[in-house]
């Protein structure tokens, strides 16, 4: 209802303020017209100026929107505010259900109103509109309410691991999608390419497009040239959502995504190994419901068990990856050939 009130006033108050500055224009072209008999034409700014100030006072009123607005699916939002990044613009919300579009999950939304950020706290209620548009998400009419921070939950550690180039990954237990126990240790010798995702997740700009590009990947895989052979490349996509994701709609997923699960699977596992897995790669705990923030991690490594890189978010390009892989298994096939190595 208060969205349907303030696009209300919005209307009423432009239709208003509109009709008040063309009785003011036509005042002053008729000014100016009495003017120009007498003392000589103006330079014409003054209306120049009201024509502009015309535009600029119905954008603020009636709430101007890029032309993806016009477009833009919507639907309520409700949740709290885990973090945010005035210089990245996003927000960390741990949000409930949105109806009809999405389960309850902690992960970053984009705002663009510059003011959100100067306002908000961690904990924070928050209230928006979610606007999705061809490949973008965004957040529009948000209300903030200062609220007491929850007691904190001990599932969750204080910090998350941030691990360099060159740190050994551990052993790290899951099941994939046949519900057979794997280990990220049993792929060293061959190049493994890592993120996360979840299968109910709709955000275009999130675990579809993370899905869509691993499915790039695998196409270029079986195309390519000897140096991105498949037998020396693995790519594993490991749900956050281990309650609702089984390996039977994880099989599922993989298989409407193109996946041929020999060179691309799909891994869970109980709630600690996948909190074990997304925690050493840099995704953090929300701690009052203990949930995975689904901030986007995909990360390279090398057949020497080595972490290769680590690409935060997801603006990392598949051609860019594709020629980390290719660089990688350049370095080991060369080393594996040079004497006395």
């Amino acid at each position: 209802m208060r969205r349907d009130y303030l696009g209300r006033f919005r209307r009423l108050t432009s239709a208003r303020l509109f009709e008040t500055l063309r009785i003011a224009g036509a005042r002053l072209i008729a000014r100016r017209g009495r003017n120009s008999r007498g003392a000589g034409a103006t330079d014409g700014r003054p209306y120049i100026v009201l024509i502009s100030s015309v535009g600029i006072a119905l954008c603020l009123f009636s709430g101007c929107k890029s032309t993806d607005a016009k477009d833009a699916r919507r639907y309520d939002l409700v949740g709290k505010v885990v973090s945010f990044d005035s210089r990245g613009r996003t927000i960390t919300i741990a949000h409930e259900d949105i109806p009809g579009y999405m389960p309850a999950m902690t992960m970053p939304f984009t705002a663009r109103d510059e003011w959100v950020y100067r306002e908000l706290a961690e904990g924070d209620r928050i209230q928006a509109t979610l606007a999705v548009s061809g490949a973008r998400s965004w957040l529009e009419d948000i209300v903030v309410s200062r609220v007491e921070a929850a007691p904190a939950s001990s599932s969750c550690k204080t910090s998350p691991h941030l691990p360099d180039a060159g740190e050994i990954v551990p052993s790290l237990s899951l099941i994939n999608q046949d519900g057979k126990p794997i280990d990220i240790a049993r792929f060293r010798g061959r190049a493994l390419l890592i993120t996360f995702i979840y299968t109910r997740c709709p955000l275009p700009d999130y675990c579809p497009l993370m899905t869509a590009n691993f499915a790039a990947l695998r196409r270029e895989m079986r195309a390519g040239d000897s140096s991105s052979d498949s037998s020396g490349v693995h790519l594993l996509s490991i749900t956050i959502d281990p309650a609702y994701d089984s390996p039977r709609v994880l099989r599922e997923y993989g298989q409407k995504a193109g996946a041929d699960f020999a060179q691309w699977e799909f891994a869970t596992g109980t709630t600690e190994q996948v909190k074990a897995a997304a925690d050493w790669f840099g995704m953090s705990c929300w701690p009052e419901n203990g949930q995975i923030v689904h901030s986007l991690s995909t990360a390279l490594i090398g057949p020497d068990g080595n972490l290769v890189k680590l690409y935060r978010g997801s603006d990392w390009k598949v051609d860019d990856v594709s020629a980390d892989i290719k660089n990688v298994l350049a370095k080991e096939h060369a080393s594996s050939t040079t004497p006395g190595e």
